[in-house]
């Protein structure tokens, strides 16, 4: 605590200096105390104000903090006639919508800096909150196709009705929002159309190594849209009308060549299968794709499909006491089973899944060991799941895979559910199976190869 004398703390009623200024007539009284010359000080008054030491803070608050801002928009340049307009000059404008949307759009803007809230511009203006933030970023991309020296001509057909499609394109680069901004202009796309092909775009990179992925060019918005609907059309049951949709909007879509032969190579097998040639068929049956299953996969497919899940040490006697029948049905597609299951899958509607019927079912490996093939570095790192259809239990190919119960034969592979080869089993004698093998799933993996570009890539 301070120890003060009571003369120190005495207002000041006399100070002896010719020369001084007015200033000095009345000081403070912590003046008087960190003074070296408030000793010689004389008062009159016998006041005793009290200081505490409690009251100077022992660590004062920075000199250069700044109180909290919310966050707002960058500055946006105002076209010159609205530039000396005031705030309620410019909700008056965007009320009457007058001037060209991009004109106006800038208003948004400079009025948000300025405190206003979306929903107090939208009481004044009806603008809602969503159109608002469509014609703000609308106009960024006009801006940024300008900059990019995107014609004249291109920029043209956007000032009447195009906030809605360029907001679609709002997240892809530059160079690839001239090239999709030509084909939307071209395809006269609406914004839903523009919003598939901006998706397309998007994810096309991330989709390397799927089945006909070589076929289609990165570089041309028509061939990135072709590829998503080559893709939703194996979601399909082959043959099905929707399938055959799919594929033809994908060959009106694609723009090189080789996207166009790959789509009709794709509708002409669909012919070959609606003429029931066995031999395709059969073929097709032994094929056994492995996937890896990306991260939203299921949320951005058009069709997913239920199956029971059962675990590799449960054996035969799990796969019989499975579910057989598991359908989706009302107005909000309740998924009901034959019978009560702990564990179930969502898969998307591949091909393979798709084309299941009753008898459909999954079956969990802790690793890839269960399979008779070798994988090189993901052989035992991952668990997998193998697809089964149990209504095709016979051995009937060579090549083919099957799901089996064997015990332990010395080869390393332990007891237990299995997988094996056609050709393996017949050998053994084998004539019955628990299913045939239709697709091998493993597991979601952030991969540098499966993921996004980034606009500036």
């Amino acid at each position: 605590m301070l120890s003060l004398s009571a003369n120190a703390l005495k207002p000041i009623t006399t100070f002896n200096h010719s020369n001084s200024s007015s200033a000095f007539l009345n000081p403070h009284p912590l003046f008087l105390i960190l003074h070296p010359r408030n000793s010689t000080l004389k008062t009159k008054t016998s006041a005793k104000p009290t200081i505490s030491a409690s009251l100077i803070p022992a660590n004062p608050p920075p000199k250069n903090l700044q109180p909290y801002q919310p966050f707002r928009p960058p500055p946006s340049p105002l076209p010159a006639k609205y530039s000396s307009l005031d705030a309620a000059a410019r909700l008056e404008v965007l009320s009457s919508r007058a001037g060209l949307w991009y004109e106006y759009a800038p208003l948004i803007t400079s009025l948000i800096r300025e405190g206003y809230a979306p929903s107090s511009i939208e009481e004044v203006t009806g603008i809602s909150g969503v159109e608002q933030n469509r014609l703000v970023v609308g106009a960024q991309v006009r801006d940024s196709l300008i900059e990019s020296k995107t014609g004249p001509e291109l920029i043209s057909h956007f000032e009447t009705g195009g906030a809605e499609l360029l907001y679609e394109i709002r997240l892809l680069s530059t160079t690839q929002r001239a090239a999709a901004a030509h084909y939307i202009i071209q395809n006269r796309f609406d914004a839903g159309g523009a919003e598939d092909l901006a998706r397309s775009m998007k994810d096309f990179p991330r989709r390397r190594g799927e089945k006909g992925w070589e076929n289609f060019d990165y570089n041309l918005p028509g061939d990135c849209l072709a590829f998503l609907y080559f893709r939703q059309a194996k979601e399909h049951k082959n043959p099905s009308d929707a399938r055959t949709a799919s594929l033809q909007s994908a060959l009106e879509a694609a723009e090189s060549e080789k996207a166009k032969q790959a789509v009709l190579r794709e509708m002409e097998g669909d012919t070959s299968a609606g003429k029931g040639d066995k031999q395709e068929a059969a073929i097709d049956g032994v094929r056994v794709p492995v996937v890896r299953m990306k991260t939203g996969e299921v949320a951005e497919s058009t069709t997913v499909v239920v199956l029971p899940v059962c675990r590799a040490e449960g054996r035969d006697k799990e796969i019989v006491e499975a579910p057989w029948v598991s359908k989706a049905g009302g107005e909000f597609g309740v998924v009901e089973a034959d019978k009560g299951w702990g564990r179930w899958i969502v898969l998307p509607g591949w091909e393979p899944v798709a084309i299941l019927g009753e008898g459909g079912v999954v079956v969990s490996f802790p690793d890839a060991r269960a399979l008779p093939w070798r994988v090189n570095r993901w052989y035992k790192e991952e668990a997998i799941l193998v697809v089964a259809d149990r209504a095709r239990k016979g051995v009937e190919v060579d090549d083919g895979f099957y799901l089996v119960a064997v015990d332990d034969s010395g080869d390393g592979r332990g007891s237990g559910l299995k997988v094996e080869k056609g050709s393996a089993l017949k050998q053994r004698g084998v004539g019955e199976s628990l299913g045939t093998v239709v697709l091998v799933v493993r597991p979601p993996k952030e991969d540098t190869e499966d993921q996004m570009l980034e606009d500036d890539d």
